[in-house]
């Protein structure tokens, strides 16, 4: 795979949407975690900058899944001190 370098970085192209399932507004709503489609290449690594770049916002952990769909997708825990809530409202999903 490719390295990004710090100039070609584009988080859009590593984030492509929020998921808005019961789960995920579970996760929002309870474990302060927030569940991206993100690109089928993306390292945790580069899925942690992305959120942290687009929404300005600590994370914590990032865990990853791929579906049976070929879709992967990322749960993104946020740290104490930012609220998945009030980024989930400014995205329209609650």
């Amino acid at each position: 795979m490719k390295k990004i370098n710090s100039e070609s970085f584009d988080p859009y192209q590593i984030i492509k949407y929020p998921l808005s399932t019961e789960k995920s507004i579970r996760q929002i709503e309870f474990d302060n975690q927030l569940t991206f489609v993100v690109d089928k290449k993306a390292k945790k690594s580069d899925i942690k900058r992305a959120v942290e770049e687009l929404f300005k916002v600590k994370v914590t952990k990032v865990n990853v899944q791929n579906s049976i769909k070929g879709q992967k997708k990322a749960y993104v825990k946020l740290s104490s001190e930012n609220l998945a809530s009030d980024i989930s409202a400014d995205l329209g999903l609650i």
